[in-house]
């Protein structure tokens, strides 16, 4: 006579079945968010009656405190939302199950088939018991040194999960922990040298460009743009003014540039150096309309400041074209991923000659015969450039 198995047993090993594919079948995969949505499918087809899942993930990134991950049945992939640093000041958060395990919980767990006045209090239970869901867990996610991030289920299963149910979800929180530490530390790296050094040189430094003298000859437009009388304003404003100061500042012209395909190299005190490479065929032209989306922002960042009494903020941009040395420079311990070149020294003595000659954006002779016909240009004659044997003919951009 056949016996049927025992449901908890069949739990037990279906638990095992996702762990094991957890473990050794995942290596190829690079986005932990895919991961965890096929997770919950699996967890699905061996029987466990997963609804609906998040994944809370704390990263380093300047604008984000960290992504929250929610996949639901009948997606393929999860849906990914940013998390803003102020988070934990709103509603949203305070007295939710993250507010309760960031504060140490080892778990958490609300039964929403009963009487929602004995439960706890959260728009977040009052949502799912609105969407038919019947039982909830969250647990910590343990990453190294102490790290904790979150992960949750639900069900809509009459009666909610059972003991073998959390029994199989609980197998699988080390293995899911490793799996998705090892993607958050590749995403960590990716996003701290995409935030210090910017999208491209990150990309060449993860794929190995990390030897000190390597690099490549580019062939692009470089620009260099540097603040008016900061010096001044610093010895007289407060420090945090002073920071805020520039970092509006650094917004009005960086948005502009990584827009239009330009990629901001460094950031030197209140001056900073991008370039557009040639590869791309309208790189001068990105640059100029960067340059005019610039101009704007810092209008209109002006007339902010003027309203709070502040006195407008001046800058100089030197624009030029040629040919630098993009590569990896300095110690045997420290290095720099740069451009280096007459074409950027250029660039830094037409930004150093706005101030002298009155005009805000000056372009090289080089840089102008590939845009002229595009641009309104206006002819700022021949001046001798320090560094430079012969003068450089010049033209101003009002746009």
């Amino acid at each position: 006579m056949n016996v049927p198995p025992d449901i908890d047993s069949v739990t037990t090993q279906s638990g095992s079945d996702v762990v094991h594919w957890l473990t050794n079948e995942t290596r190829d995969q690079r986005f932990i968010d895919n991961i965890f949505a096929e997770m919950c499918i699996r967890l699905q087809r061996s029987g466990i009656p997963v609804k609906r899942g998040t994944l809370h993930i704390l990263i380093h990134h300047p604008q984000w405190l960290g992504a929250r991950m929610i996949w639901a049945d009948g997606m393929r992939e999860a849906e990914i939302a940013r998390v803003d640093y102020d988070v934990r000041e709103r509603s949203e958060y305070i007295g939710s199950s993250a507010n309760e395990i960031h504060d140490g919980a080892a778990e958490v767990r609300e039964n929403l088939e009963r009487d929602p006045s004995l439960g706890r209090k959260h728009a977040l239970y009052d949502e799912m018991r609105a969407k038919g869901l019947t039982d909830y867990v969250a647990w910590p996610l343990y990453h190294t040194l102490g790290k904790r991030h979150i992960v949750t289920f639900a069900t809509d299963r009459p009666g909610g999960f059972d003991e073998a149910h959390i029994a199989g979800l609980k197998s699988l929180l080390p293995v899911l922990a490793l799996v998705s530490e090892i993607r958050v530390k590749n995403r960590l790296a990716r996003t701290l040298l995409e935030t210090y050094v910017g999208s491209h040189a990150g990309e060449l430094i993860l794929a190995g460009a990390t030897r000190r003298g390597s690099g490549t000859t580019v062939r692009a437009a470089i620009m260099i743009c540097d603040l008016r009388d900061f010096t001044r304003i610093s010895d007289s404003w407060p420090r945090d003014d002073v920071i805020d100061l520039l970092n509006d500042y650094f917004d009005a012209m960086s948005e502009p540039i990584a827009r239009h395909g330009g990629e901001i190299l460094k950031f030197i005190g209140d001056g900073l150096l991008a370039i557009f490479p040639l590869s791309q065929p309208t790189a001068c032209s990105n640059l100029l309309h960067a340059v005019t989306e610039a101009r704007q922002a810092m209008s209109a960042l002006n007339e902010r400041n003027n309203g709070t009494g502040r006195a407008p903020l001046n800058y100089g941009i030197g624009v030029h074209v040629g040919d630098v040395m993009y590569g990896n420079i300095g110690s045997r311990t420290r290095l720099d991923f740069t451009v280096i070149g007459p074409a950027v020294n250029m660039a830094s003595r037409l930004e150093a000659l706005t101030k002298q000659l009155g005009k805000t954006v000056l372009l090289s002779r080089a840089f102008a015969d590939l845009v002229k016909g595009d641009f309104e240009l206006e002819h700022a004659g021949e001046h001798e450039v320090r560094g430079f044997s012969e003068p450089i003919e010049l033209f101003a951009y009002n746009g």
